[in-house]
C-alpha cells in the first residue's frame, strides 16, 4: 500500500472560486505588455517603501513566501528568497568563461548589489566600476537588501551614478575584461540598454577576448525581442561569439531568464559555453557565503537550449 501524501500546511484541494478572488485587496499582481494575460501574485504582508525617484516607481514589500521585494515600475526586481540564482548566473557565466582570471570589471545597472557581491568573490579582480543611473535604487537596497547590498562594501568597487550608455562611451578603449549589464525590462529607463550604439561602445570599452553578459529576456515570452538581440550582436560581435545561456528562478515571468553573452574577437577564440576558470570560493572570512545555483556543470547546462529556442536562435547563435 503506498504511503499516505501528507497535507502541506494542512490545506486541502482548493477551487477555482476562491482563486479567483486572491487578486483582491491584500495581494499584489504584477502585470505587464510584455506578458499579456499573465501576472503573479504574491500576497503582501507589508509595504516597507514606495517612492517615485527621479526614473522610476520605486517599491519594497515583504512577502511570506519570498521575503523582501523589490518592484520598478511595478515590476519584480529581486526577492529575498530567490535572488541568488540570478546574480550567480549573470555573473559568473561570463567571468568564468574567460581564459584568464578577469582583472577589470564593468558592471551596468545592478544598483541592488547582488552582482557587485558576486564579482567582488573572484579575488584576481582589481577593480569593480559600477554605472547606476537611480540613485534611489543603491539607498534602498542598502536599508532593505543587505545580503545584496554588502557587494558596495567592497572596497575594489567604484561607484557612478550616471548613465550607463555615457560611462560606457566615455570609457578607454579596452578597459574591461567583462561588463555586465544588470538592466530591467526594454521599457522606461532600461530601454536603451537593449540598443546597438551601446553594445557597439561596450564591444569598444573590452579588451580583446573580452566578455559582455546583457540580461536577455524570457525564451517563453520574449523570442522576438530575444532574436533581435541576437541579430545585433552577432554584427557588432561579428568575429567573436554569440550564446544565450539561462536560469530559473520563480518569481521572474515564465520562472525562467535567459543573458546574451559576447565575447569580443582573439587570437585565441573564446566559448563562453565551456567555463575555463573555477568557480569562486568565499574567501576565509568572507561574508558572501558558499555559491548556492552556479557550479561548472551548471554553466555547461546553462546553454543546453529546449529545440525551439534553438531553432528560432540557430542563425544568430554561434554553434
Amino acid at each position: 500500500m503506498a504511503a499516505a501524501v501528507p497535507a502541506i500546511h494542512g490545506g486541502g484541494p482548493g477551487t477555482a472560486k476562491a482563486n479567483l478572488n486572491l487578486s483582491k485587496e491584500g495581494w499584489y499582481t504584477e502585470t505587464s505588455t510584455l506578458w499579456p494575460g499573465q501576472g503573479l501574485s504574491l500576497q503582501v504582508d507589508e509595504i516597507l517603501f514606495q517612492d517615485r525617484s527621479d526614473f522610476q516607481d520605486v517599491c519594497v514589500l515583504r512577502n511570506k513566501a519570498f521575503g523582501t521585494v523589490l518592484l520598478l515600475d511595478g515590476v519584480i526586481q529581486c526577492t529575498d528568497r530567490d535572488e541568488f540564482s540570478y546574480q550567480e548566473m549573470i555573473t559568473h557565466l561570463p567571468l568564468c568563461s574567460l581564459q584568464a582570471p578577469p582583472k577589470k570589471v564593468l558592471v551596468v545597472g545592478g544598483g541592488d548589489g547582488g552582482v557587485l557581491r558576486e564579482v567582488a568573490r573572484h579575488q584576481s579582480v582589481e577593480e569593480i566600476h559600477i554605472a547606476e543611473i537611480d540613485g534611489m535604487v543603491p539607498r534602498i537596497a542598502k536599508q532593505y537588501f543587505p545580503q545584496m547590498a554588502i557587494g558596495f562594501d567592497d572596497p575594489r568597487v567604484s561607484v557612478e551614478i550616471t548613465d550607463g550608455i555615457k560611462f560606457v562611451k566615455e570609457a578607454a578603449e579596452g578597459m574591461y575584461d567583462a561588463i555586465i549589464v544588470d538592466s530591467s525590462d526594454p521599457v522606461g529607463p532600461a530601454e536603451v540598454l537593449f540598443q546597438k550604439d551601446f553594445f557597439e561602445a561596450m564591444h569598444r570599452a573590452l579588451k580583446p577576448g573580452g566578455i559582455v553578459c546583457t540580461q536577455a529576456e524570457s525564451m517563453w515570452l520574449h523570442m522576438d525581442i530575444i532574436k533581435e538581440l541576437a541579430r545585433m550582436c552577432h554584427e557588432v560581435f561579428a568575429n567573436g561569439t554569440v550564446q544565450y545561456a539561462f536560469t530559473t528562478i520563480p518569481t521572474y515571468p515564465s520562472g525562467q531568464i535567459g543573458f546574451m553573452i559576447c565575447s569580443k574577437h582573439s587570437e585565441k577564440p573564446l566559448d563562453p559555453r565551456k567555463p575555463s576558470q573555477a568557480a569562486p570560493e568565499a574567501a576565509a572570512g568572507s561574508q558572501h557565503g558558499p555559491l548556492r545555483y552556479y557550479s561548472s556543470d551548471v554553466h555547461s547546462a546553462a546553454f543546453v537550449l529546449p529545440k525551439f529556442a534553438r531553432e528560432a536562435l540557430l542563425q544568430h547563435l554561434t554553434f
